[in-house]
């Protein structure tokens, strides 16, 4: 896929620089950008799935929007088998570690609905067995076309290779709950092309996922981000001056930080349905010092982009790190430049005595960010644990300019509407 910005009245950009030199600012456990501690007794939303990536329903502006009052949320979603032999040890007790640890080759798109925007009830499968192109269903977006109950679903088709894609179907509500309709003919959309995005040719540890498409506020136009990895062969990256940043004398050296590659793509749509798609180059990179900007979103406000990823302290590079959690950057137009908020670019990570209890989050308009549980401590030791596969507890966070600030916490899993949408 060629790429011609000037075509399509896209800007022509430079990526702006995620620098080791903001990374360096990162710090753990500010009690502003940290996430409350997430209690062991936590509930469990439904015993027989594990989910995790939630993506609530949404207008291209971002707003989430419930449906004649019913909230909806679409999950990555996996099965329990607390009775399968291969996730049983020696004495036959279920092994749920292993099997949460598995199901990434068995997610699929699941949908839940409420009437309370928390206390989730179950719908099923977004698509029934066999639509999808390939084995796993990656995370993505939902959004509501119309009031007509026409709803795009974009996500990633995985493995074999990574594609964006887009399905569509239609939602329906009663009294009594939600159910979805259609959803049968996946369109493929663009993948990775070795040019501006890394390939699995090029990287057998590529990333290439995560769409959010969104309407610009400020041209009209539709977009869309995505996570990638800046092109080019695994090892073969330069981490120069631009990507180190104003250093102190000690941290010149970037031990093996070429490996880390990531990105924030970004796409525009040649069409208004947004079948039709060119990739235009990243929005922001983070060479030598990250390679992983999973489920990139914006949130609009006060006329500045912001714009927020999710990554993990073990995909940091060399030399650098940082909490699991949700770190963001903030431009006064769409193509940058973009600087880190709060210095560093960190919004909201995990303590460091529960480094793994939440992830995944998205930042909602409103300031709520949701994320699920991954895993928390049941003795002092951190060496018990209990696996999540859940709802975490709801942030409130405020933005100020370039900061943030952690404000308040809710209940667990609580996305309450922006706008309701009465169908027709």
């Amino acid at each position: 896929m060629k790429t011609n910005p000037e075509k399509f009245g896209a800007t022509p950009h430079q990526p702006s620089l995620w620098t080791r030199a903001d990374a360096l600012k990162v710090r753990a456990d500010d009690p502003t950008t940290t996430q409350p501690l997430v209690s062991a007794d936590f509930p469990v939303l439904n015993n027989d799935v594990f989910i995790w990536d939630t993506m609530p329903l949404r207008d291209l502006d971002g707003n989430v929007t419930s449906v004649d009052g019913w909230s909806v949320i679409f999950t990555l979603t996996a099965d329990r088998h607390p009775n399968d032999p291969q996730y049983l040890d020696e004495d036959g007790n279920y092994d749920i570690l292993r099997d949460w640890n598995d199901r990434h080759g068995r997610a699929k798109m699941y949908y839940w609905f409420s009437r309370t925007g928390k206390n989730w009830e179950f719908g099923g499968r977004v698509m029934a067995e066999g639509v999808s192109p390939t084995a796993r269903e990656w995370a993505g977006t939902p959004i509501l076309l119309n009031d007509r109950g026409e709803v795009d679903l974009y996500y990633t088709a995985v493995t074999p290779g990574a594609t964006i894609v887009k399905v569509r179907g239609r939602v329906v509500t009663t009294e009594h709950g939600v159910s979805m309709v259609g959803f049968e003919k996946v369109k493929p959309l663009f993948e990775a092309d070795g040019n501006l995005y890394q390939t699995e040719a090029q990287n057998a540890f590529w990333g290439f996922r995560d769409p959010w498409p969104f309407r610009d506020p400020k041209d009209g136009k539709l977009y869309m981000l995505f996570e990638g990895n800046v092109a080019g062969e695994r090892g073969s990256h330069k981490v120069g001056e631009a990507e180190i940043g104003d250093v102190p004398p000690g941290y010149e050296d970037v031990g093996n930080s070429r490996f880390q590659t990531a990105c924030v793509g970004i796409a525009v749509a040649r069409d208004a349905d947004g079948d039709d798609w060119e990739m235009l180059p990243p929005l922001l990179t983070a060479v030598g010092v990250n390679d992983q900007t999973e489920r990139p979103h914006f949130v609009f406000q006060d006329g500045k982009y912001y714009l927020f990823t999710i990554s993990h302290t073990f995909t940091y590079a060399d030399g650098v790190t940082g909490p699991d959690g949700v770190y963001g950057f903030v431009a006064d137009s769409l193509f940058g430049p973009y600087v880190p908020l709060n210095g560093s670019g960190l919004v909201l990570g995990n303590p460091s005595s529960q480094p793994f209890q939440t992830y995944s989050h998205y930042v909602m308009p409103n300031g709520l960010v949701t994320s699920f549980i991954d895993s928390v401590p049941t003795d002092e030791t951190g060496t018990q644990i209990r696996v999540g596969g859940t709802e975490a507890p709801t942030v409130g966070m405020k933005i100020k300019g370039q900061q943030t600030f952690v404000v308040a916490e809710y209940d667990y899993g609580y996305i309450p509407p922006m706008l309701d949408v009465t169908l027709k």
